[in-house]
């Protein structure tokens, strides 16, 4: 029998020097400008009490979930599939702030089956989260903060896609469709299956107007189906109508500080639609078919927590954004490394520690060790030359 120890898991990776060094540079990068914007990191817990993992967002992550039993507590355990609701719990359970307050997290997480653009069941999570404002100000930052994530991993000429769940949802409530229906229905709408739809409509004897509106969301998606829904949905009620003037406003804002920005609607898009309560999104990168990061309103996610603070985010994966990243592929290349020789001579030592100070890489060459310097990328070696330690070339380099 073959010994296939060194297989792993389908959708789980191991990430190699290269491919490490670009994640670790762009996390660097990330999260400096996460801080320069005022959004502190927090860490979650890579394994949490279930039924705190599975609350609010989480409820449609339970087939996500990878789920085992506590040995000391006999309690239920899972594997965070996403850590929305950990940071949730964070500001409504341990901050406790009254004034707004803006979280950010980067961590593995673990999907049961793939789930996303990057074809990986252990994405490396990175969003960012605002606690405790409920304008349309704070779904802009979120979205500017998204286009600088997106430019900062070198994605070039991404557009956003927006969507208002309240939409929907209100249509629903006139139409008085039961929960089944809706969630049918629903389903239907994701698929934009329009015939499926009418069916639908029809079976459950929705009113002619009300039917024909929920029919018509299918239609609304493009640059100008604000526009269009405006006349397409005259006969909503208020909830509905109310919503489109959510999304306008946002739209105007973001306008106003990323002009040249792409950006489409689909309201029939109902991302996280079971937990969202608001303004919904999703980033796309010319030529990929799949959303590369993602994000919304969620203001009552904290409710179970103690505190229902309005809340608005995104998140997105840093393996996924390194794989698309136009920057990654002209990576800069790292300076070659220099070869010191095993010595313990103080006048050597001052001299790699400033070497590693500013930035290069400095080996010690062990005793018979294999292999030439150009073997280990370095193309310099400190000699003592005159009784002077100097750094010059390698001849084999």
């Amino acid at each position: 029998m073959n010994d296939e120890r060194w297989l792993l898991p389908t959708g789980i990776e191991e990430v190699l020097p290269a491919r490490a060094a670009e994640l670790e540079r762009l996390r660097r990068c990330l999260l400096d400008l996460f801080r320069s914007w005022g959004y502190e990191l927090v860490i979650p817990p890579f394994i949490d009490y279930l039924e705190s993992l599975l609350t609010g967002t989480g409820r449609d992550l339970d087939l996500q979930t990878f789920k085992l039993t506590d040995q000391l507590s006999g309690r239920l355990l899972g594997v965070r599939a996403d850590m929305t609701p950990q940071v949730a719990r964070i500001d409504a359970h341990h901050l406790r702030r009254e004034i707004p307050t803006r979280l950010c997290y980067l961590g593995t997480i673990l999907h049961t089956r793939t789930d996303g653009f990057a074809g990986t069941r252990s994405p490396l999570q990175i969003g960012a989260e605002i606690y405790g404002h409920d304008g349309p100000e704070s779904d802009v930052e979120v979205l500017r903060l998204l286009v600088r994530t997106l430019e900062t991993a070198g994605i070039e000429s991404p557009y956003l896609d927006l969507g208002h769940v309240g939409v929907y949802r209100g249509l629903i409530q006139q139409a008085g469709l039961s929960r089944a229906d809706e969630l049918r229905l629903f389903d239907a709408l994701q698929r934009k299956a329009s015939a499926e739809i009418d069916a639908i409509i029809t079976e459950t004897g929705v009113a002619g107007p009300v039917g024909t509106m929920l029919l018509s969301l299918v239609e609304l998606n493009g640059e100008d189906a604000l526009s269009r829904a405006s006349t397409m949905l005259r006969a909503a009620d208020p909830q509905v109508l109310g919503a489109l003037d959510r999304l306008q406003r946002v739209a105007d804002e973001l306008r106003r500080w990323l002009p040249d920005l792409p950006v489409h609607f689909d309201l029939a898009e109902l991302r996280g639609y079971t937990y969202k309560t608001g303004v919904v999104f999703a980033a796309f990168a010319p030529g990929w078919g799949l959303e590369i990061a993602r994000g919304g309103r969620y203001d009552d996610i904290g409710r179970v927590f103690g505190r229902a603070r309005p809340a608005v985010g995104f998140s997105s994966d840093l393996k996924g954004l390194i794989a698309l990243s136009a920057q990654a592929a002209a990576a800069e290349v790292a300076p070659a490394a220099v070869m010191a020789p095993w010595d313990a001579d103080p006048e050597l030592q001052p001299i790699v520690e400033r070497l590693r100070a500013e930035g290069r890489q400095v080996l010690y060459e062990l005793p018979d060790q294999r292999g030439v310097p150009s073997d280990y990328n370095c193309c310099e070696r400190l000699a003592k030359i005159d009784g002077v330690w100097q750094l010059v070339p390698d001849v084999a380099a």
